[in-house]
């Protein structure tokens, strides 16, 4: 029986201080529920990709995002940031 339960991650950069984004919070269920919850309550867009999310589920939290997942995760960052309209310079060499 294939898991029907929502997953969600949330990642955290700082540009110019983090090497690389950070998981800062994982689950599913009830906690997914919880982390998208949190961040709409915030004004953090939320960007829904179900095979980056299966991705993120297996880092530990606070683990930096492997180099694999930098294009995807940069694709997401400068559509958050274009939202925002705070683009980085480095994120137009992307």
């Amino acid at each position: 029986m294939k898991d029907k339960s929502e997953k969600a991650a949330a990642l955290k950069y700082r540009h110019g201080k983090d090497s690389a984004p950070k998981l800062v919070a994982k689950g599913k269920g009830k906690v997914a529920e919880k982390i998208i919850e949190i961040a709409k309550a915030h004004g953090i867009p939320v960007q829904e990709d179900k095979e980056l999310v299966e991705f993120l589920s297996m880092l530990d939290l606070y683990q930096e995002i492997p180099p694999e997942l930098y294009r995807a995760v940069a694709e997401i960052l400068a559509f958050v940031y274009s939202l925002k309209k705070k683009v980085p310079a480095a994120m137009h060499k992307i």
